[in-house]
């Protein structure tokens, strides 16, 4: 063989080698660069482990019409499902229910065959042996929300606060006759009621099963004067919040029971169907103010084979998560809900007091 070719030879192998080595090397890396990647993609498919629900069951009370309330709330089911997901937990099957009454909801959530209702306070009151509260309801709140009366009288306007609350009040409303107007005097100058000076009124009032125009006001009445609604010598039931505006505006009542925003509600009727002169807010006066009345609950069974502290926690997110996007908003409006908070059951330590006053007076 000639000197060139055997030089030619061993660069030629030399350079094979050279390859070879160059070869292996990249093996190597791709190797350890995949057994990583293994060990990576290992270690995230464990923290992204969901815990699997296959069914959740979800109860509305009928304060719709059951399929109204079916239809709007169809998109909740995805929402909820997704925010879950975001909370560890994958949900197979949301199933939506409309009760046949109130009642039917608390015990389905007493029975554990409701997960979670979307219940009032009065109805979760009623079945909390069977039922946890989970979370309040929040809707617009009032720039006035004082339990002092005198503090709602300044013959300007109530208007929103621009701030979420989880309550609100129902009130004792002094309209323009003579007597409605001596009682505002009495409160507007600091002066205490008596029994007495309510008791020389006429009154309009709600239903024996209205928070607002006659459970509350009741437990006013308790507490400040250990009397209740039935002690009235003047009473008279109003079919709707409208005719007892109605009746105060014509002078046939002096006070009638309301929520707190009812003023807003009829102030332009005050003046045009009613035929007033002056505002409602400068003919009207708040002669008392009750005990915080908190919103309606999202309630969950205490006897549900899924419930534990963490699917609670879980829920609670879910729900305020739900409450802050406008698909979310535009679902539970269907009950005049505008988003969440936490609630705890001493929230509703009133409203067991004004249903066991309500169970003693009837």
């Amino acid at each position: 063989m000639s000197k060139w070719m055997k030089k030619l030879l061993g660069m030629t192998c030399m350079l094979s080698l050279a390859v070879g080595m160059v070869g292996c090397g990249d093996s190597t890396q791709n190797t350890n660069s995949a057994v990583e990647n293994t060990d990576n993609a290992e270690q995230a498919n464990s923290e992204v482990t969901l815990k699997t629900i296959e069914k959740l069951g979800v109860y509305f009370v009928p304060s719709r019409e059951p399929e109204e309330i079916i239809a709007t709330t169809e998109p909740l089911k995805e929402l909820l499902k997704s925010s879950l997901q975001d909370e560890g937990y994958d949900v197979k099957n949301i199933d939506i229910q409309v009760g046949t009454s109130y009642e039917a909801v608390g015990e389905a959530l007493s029975a554990g065959t409701a997960d979670i209702g979307f219940i009032p306070g009065g109805t979760y009151v009623l079945y909390d042996d069977g039922a946890d509260v989970i979370l309040t309801a929040t809707r617009e709140g009032l720039n006035k929300d004082a339990d002092e009366a005198k503090a709602w009288n300044d013959g300007q306007p109530t208007t929103s606060s621009g701030q979420q609350t989880n309550s609100y009040r129902a009130l004792i409303i002094a309209g323009p006759s003579e007597k409605g107007q001596e009682l505002a005097s009495k409160v507007n100058n600091g002066e205490a009621l008596s029994f007495d000076d309510l008791n020389s009124a006429n009154w309009s009032i709600m239903s024996s099963s209205s928070p607002a125009g006659y459970i509350y006001p009741s437990l006013w009445l308790k507490n400040n004067y250990s009397k209740s609604i039935t002690d009235l010598s003047h009473a008279v039931q109003s079919d709707s919040y409208g005719s007892a505006m109605a009746r105060l505006a014509s002078g046939q009542v002096d006070v009638l029971l309301t929520y707190a925003d009812a003023r807003r509600d009829y102030e332009g009727k005050w003046t045009s169907e009613y035929a007033r002169n002056t505002s409602i807010w400068e003919e009207t006066n708040v002669i008392g103010v009750t005990p915080a009345i908190y919103n309606d609950t999202i309630s969950v069974s205490k006897s549900s084979e899924i419930m534990d502290d963490a699917f609670k926690t879980a829920l609670q997110n879910a729900f305020i998560k739900i409450g802050q996007t406008e698909e979310g908003k535009s679902v539970i409006a269907i009950y005049s809900h505008e988003g969440y908070q936490v609630a705890n059951s001493a929230d509703y330590d009133n409203e067991r007091e004004a249903q066991k006053l309500a169970r003693e007076n009837n």
